[in-house]
């Protein structure tokens, strides 16, 4: 049973969500609160596995709340409640960079299509209930620090669940020097993913943006794909954006964009799969390997999630399977 506390001003919104989760049978609500102090008070005493947290709130607002929880219970599993607004996709971004594990657009509890929602939040909880991921910051190993980098000519990354905080850590370990132009796809809504590339932009010494179409990608570039598109690299290095599904249960795709790398530079391609729900991502990655790239997948050690991670490795779609830190030191010692 996964044991869940809600924390939402909205009595509306707070409503909403015991009846989405109340429906589910492998959860149970232990308890919710009306406010930041209240959710401190209360959540100790509850001891839930996961707290479902608005982003705004009067007074102690989420991020401030987050900070609490997890100075409290650094394991525990925050699922953010963010409005569509500049200030709130902000805020998600920053709590998730602080350790929240994943936020749902509380747009869609106004849509009030509660089955849909109740089965994307089910799947979520279960996901992020299997594991409690270990610190970003652990040693890394000798032997996890030397796969050989030293052929590829260009670097893409997939993420989803979990991914703000491992993109964060990794592109913040890149040196100015780096010499592979890097582009991402992180799954994410509509409306976060320019606030959540302006922020990596003002933590790391890469340049680091949203895509826009015909953007070129150079070393010392970053470019992730906007929400709702498609990102695809073009033989001159460009970056198309399309917002057709194109079949892909996800736009953007880890797997539209690794196709498109290894087509633009055949067996020149570095691809790193991190944490995060589904397959996304281990098509593309089998094909970049066996077209002689270089492919690693982060290990089951420090994924919030490892589920795209897994699917590659059981497919044999990773050549090397490292932690979180193996590979920012490996991906960093390529500027050195």
């Amino acid at each position: 049973m996964i044991r869940v506390f809600v924390v939402d001003d909205s009595a509306f919104v707070r409503k909403a969500l015991r009846k989405v989760l109340s429906a589910d049978p492998d959860v149970t609500v232990v308890g919710e609160a009306a406010s930041g102090p209240e959710a401190v008070l209360r959540i100790p005493e509850a001891a839930p596995d996961v707290v479902t947290l608005d982003v705004e709130m009067q007074g102690l607002d989420g991020l401030q709340v987050l900070r609490q929880l997890l100075a409290w219970n650094p394991g525990l599993h925050v699922i953010m409640l963010s409005a569509l607004t500049q200030a709130g996709a902000e805020a998600t971004v920053e709590a998730l960079a602080i350790g929240a594990a994943d936020f749902i657009d509380k747009q869609s509890l106004n849509l009030m299509d509660l089955e849909r929602l109740g089965r994307e939040i089910g799947e979520r909880l279960r996901a992020l209930r299997r594991r409690v991921p270990l610190p970003r910051a652990a040693p890394v190993r000798a032997e996890e620090q030397a796969p050989d980098l030293s052929g590829p000519e260009l670097c893409v990354i997939g993420a989803s669940t979990g991914g703000p905080a491992a993109l964060q850590h990794l592109l913040e370990q890149l040196p100015v020097d780096f010499p592979l132009p890097v582009a991402i796809v992180q799954h994410m809504p509509p409306g976060f993913t320019r606030p959540f590339a302006n922020r990596l932009n003002g933590l790391c010494r890469l340049r680091v943006s949203e895509a826009v179409e015909g953007d070129q990608l150079r070393a010392g570039r970053v470019l992730i794909a906007p929400a709702g598109m498609h990102l695809r690299i073009s033989r001159g290095l460009g970056a198309t954006l399309s917002a057709d599904a194109a079949g892909a249960r996800h736009v953007p795709s880890v797997d539209v964009l690794f196709r498109s790398a290894e087509r633009a530079r055949p067996g020149k391609v570095l691809g790193v799969l991190l944490t995060g729900m589904g397959e996304d991502g281990a098509e593309g990655l089998s094909l970049i390997r066996a077209h002689g790239g270089v492919t690693i997948a982060e290990s089951e050690a420090t994924c919030a999630v490892y589920g795209m991670p897994r699917a590659a490795v059981e497919r044999g779609a990773a050549q090397h399977v490292l932690p979180l830190p193996a590979i920012a030191a490996a991906l960093a010692a390529l500027g050195s």
